[in-house]
């Protein structure tokens, strides 16, 4: 598949109903703005960063208790202060839904069938919860913490925090007692929402001694409430102080004009999202109420196209920003469906039967899941029926030509297949979809709007059509308040602001054209940067993808004394393979063709498996750095990881090479 190549051309009715459409017609009526084409609108929402903002604020029609002075404050980035003296509550806006009626969100397990849950039925779980969390002492500001799993309870129990301006946070129940604590330890939670075991792919997974491990850790914990696992009583609890879900929610339910929703600043904390913590403790990264709103709502309505009624199904766990987001698309009448279980289980195309019978819209999938069905030979849509689909989001790392083009050939030709990249930092996508505009193989539409997103070099000038840093050059509202418990904001800059100061540096190495077309080529931290050449591991693993018998891969670049390089490749390969001659060769040759003779590795090694983070990221930053002599412990937090044994190989591999010159620094 050739990199550029048309895949997709929205059809003329499909511009026509877009909400991006409707959005241009309503600020050129209300404000004379005349913006012809999806360039023009990208350029005014980077350029006149109030007039944008403030456009989403009257086109949403946001409510606020106390209206804000101005568009922005304080204007320096980090600390941008935004809408100044607005009061209002993020789940407020998430409940106007219940004011159109008919259902909320669609959820399944493994252990229960699809269902619907109506919109008054939710309100009314959220008032009443929100109305018991205020009865335990639970004040604005204080932290709800979570380990729970993607059902509607979960839902529920965020909805209820915030609105009565606590803050949430939230690990998913496959995250160890360790993962957890080195999260929620750093917050000092006043309450707990829990379960002690889940079901996944067909097992059983019993999960109170961690739970038990856990609250017995968390000492400024005053109140559990814990949610049976499917195959438990709920008999067996973990603490004097603990209340069951079903007991705590038995209760007179509270009426919409008896409750009252916290009103809080702009910038009040809502949420704490975490980064993958790989190498070291995760950053406890701190969102408010008013800029998830708006950046959720532009997000949601003009990049993924959402309309009331629509269906949004995403497999995530509840770790990870893209349930916060799935949970925000709410705010736009759609609904999304939740699904808490193994995605091949029992069977591996067991997603594709869940777009089906929810009749999905929008379909979230990463490029590993797109692989996996690629090298089995699934083809959806000779099988299922997914007539209402129309949306393909491609998220958690680059997508190839081949990717993109793989739904076109197995699931259906008219489908919008919208790659993007964004980040839990500002819980985002930075550049993504445009539902105005083809799609080619293996680009990225466009930069999202009200993202000032560039490539530098350097020397901080930016580069057209050239790879370069990932910059945001000017403030949005979702960017971080802060981390939690970082003193004088010094992490926080350091993570962000340290390479070119008030620019945002994201840590991608980028590619921009002239005509928009994105490409997001890996981490640069990763980079592998043998004589000057710089070359994005995506590209690497693009050709890999390629060939039959590898099924994964991780490379990393190591810089020797005398500006030498050492660049082993780590494979995975197909049950029952062994690398040989034969396959070094062909790999080499491979990336020599493709490429330059600099991206052909200097070894090959095969492997069991291949580090990956909780949620599917390969970890090429720790495996460099313990090839670098950093003790395993401080390189890679195991916790973090779906697969901790993986890291022994590397452990090994590094100690048996230790004073030779391919590991010296």
């Amino acid at each position: 598949m050739q990199e550029g190549k048309l895949l997709w051309t929205p059809r003329p009715e499909q511009v026509e109903s877009a909400n991006i459409t409707a959005f241009c017609r309503w600020l050129e009526h209300t404000q004379g703005q005349h913006l012809p084409d999806y360039a023009s609108l990208w350029r005014w929402s980077t350029t006149d960063v109030d007039g944008f903002w403030q456009a989403l604020w009257d086109y949403f029609d946001i409510e606020a208790s106390t209206p804000p002075s101005a568009v922005r404050g304080r204007r320096t980035m980090p600390g941008t202060q935004w809408f100044p003296g607005a009061r209002l509550n993020y789940a407020q806006h998430v409940l106007r839904g219940a004011q159109r009626g008919g259902d909320a969100l669609l959820s399944m397990s493994e252990t229960q069938p699809l269902r619907a849950l109506p919109w008054e039925t939710l309100a009314q779980q959220v008032r009443g919860l929100a109305t018991e969390l205020r009865a335990m002492g639970v004040q604005p500001g204080d932290r709800v913490a979570a380990w729970m799993p993607n059902r509607p309870e979960t839902l529920v129990a965020l909805l209820a925090t915030t609105a009565i301006g606590a803050v949430w946070a939230c690990c998913s129940p496959d995250f160890g007692a360790r993962g957890v604590l080195d999260r929620l330890t750093q917050l000092s939670p006043k309450v707990l929402f829990c379960i002690d075991g889940y079901r996944y792919g067909g097992k059983q997974h019993d999960r109170r001694d961690e739970l038990a491990h856990i609250v017995g850790a968390l000492d400024s914990l005053t109140h559990v409430v814990l949610l049976p696992g499917p195959d438990s009583d709920g008999a067996h609890l973990p603490d004097a102080n603990v209340v069951r879900w079903d007991a705590l929610m038995d209760r007179p339910p509270v009426q919409a004009a008896d409750f009252r929703f916290e009103q809080v600043p702009f910038d009040h904390p809502l949420w704490v999202l975490f980064s993958s913590g790989t190498t070291g403790l995760p950053k406890a990264i701190v969102h408010g109420h008013g800029g998830i709103l708006l950046e959720t709502l532009k997000n949601a309505s003009f990049h993924f196209d959402l309309h009331p009624g629509e269906r949004i199904f995403f497999h995530t766990t509840s770790g990870w920003m893209l349930w916060n987001f799935l949970v925000g698309t709410t705010l736009t009448g759609a609904l999304p469906v939740l699904y808490d279980g193994n995605p091949a289980y029992p069977e591996r195309d067991m997603l594709w039967r869940m777009v089906q019978d929810a009749r999905a819209t929008h379909l979230g999938a990463s490029p590993t899941y797109v692989d996996q069905l690629a090298r089995a030979g699934v083809v959806p849509g000779e099988r299922y029926d997914l007539s209402a689909l129309r949306m393909i989001s491609l998220a958690g790392s680059p997508a190839t030509a081949e990717c993109m083009a793989w739904f076109y050939d197995n699931v259906k030709a008219d489908l919008w297949v919208a790659n993007g990249s964004g980040g839990t930092d500002c819980c985002t996508g930075f550049v993504g979809g445009v539902p105005t505009q083809p799609v080619h193989a293996g680009e990225i539409q466009g930069p999202s709007l009200g993202v000032a997103v560039k490539a530098f070099d350097g020397q901080g000038h930016a580069l057209i059509d050239e790879v370069g840093e990932l910059v945001i050059t000017e403030p949005m509202p979702s960017m971080p308040l802060y981390f939690w418990n970082d003193a004088d904001d010094m992490r926080y800059r350091e993570t962000y602001f340290d390479t070119y100061p008030g620019i945002w540096r994201h840590g991608d190495y980028f590619r921009i054209r002239a005509d928009g077309a994105c490409f997001v080529l890996g981490r640069s931290d990763a980079t592998l940067n043998r004589h000057g050449v710089r070359i994005g591991t995506a590209e690497i693993y693009r050709s890999l993808a390629r060939i039959d018998e590898i099924e994964a891969a991780l490379i990393v670049n190591l810089d020797l004394p005398g500006g030498r390089f050492y660049m082993p490749l780590f494979v995975k390969l197909a049950e029952g393979l062994t690398l040989d001659e034969a396959l070094e060769a062909k790999i080499c040759a491979r990336l020599k063709s493709e490429f330059t003779p600099r991206h052909v590795p200097d070894e090959i090694h095969q492997v069991p498996e291949i580090p990956a983070t909780i949620t599917g990221k390969t970890m090429e930053v720790p495996v460099r750095r313990i090839l670098m002599g950093a003790p395993p412990e401080a390189a890679a937090n195991r916790s973090a990881m779906a697969n901790p044994g993986a890291l022994d190989y590397f452990i090994a591999f590094a100690a048996q090479r230790r004073g030779g010159e391919t590991v010296k620094t």
